[in-house]
């Protein structure tokens, strides 16, 4: 299996997105800081997880997600579920 994932950042506001076999190892190394690319933005919240059955589809979600139609809809579902506000932030 291989997942999706989303965190929040707690420091800058924003969303990480990637893809992993593991989502419990890999968050724990994104709040380490033992990720270059997001160690400056941890503390990070686990917000949204997808599983996929290969690692290609799990980069397709990836792919989609980062684009923009991909990234707004992703936003739009993540406000819908109650998990961010309208303005993006943590709801909570």
């Amino acid at each position: 299996m291989h997942y999706f994932y989303v965190l929040y950042s707690l420091k800058d506001h924003r969303l990480y997105k990637g893809t992993t076999s593991d989502v419990g190892s890999r968050f724990i190394r994104h709040n380490s800081g033992g990720n270059k690319s997001t160690a400056h933005r941890k503390p990070f919240v686990l917000i949204y997880a997808e599983q996929y059955e290969s690692k290609k589809e799990a980069l397709e979600a990836e792919r989609h997600y980062k684009s923009l139609k991909g990234g707004a809809m992703l936003k739009s579902m993540l406000i819908d579920k109650g998990i961010l506000k309208g303005d993006g932030a943590l709801n909570g």
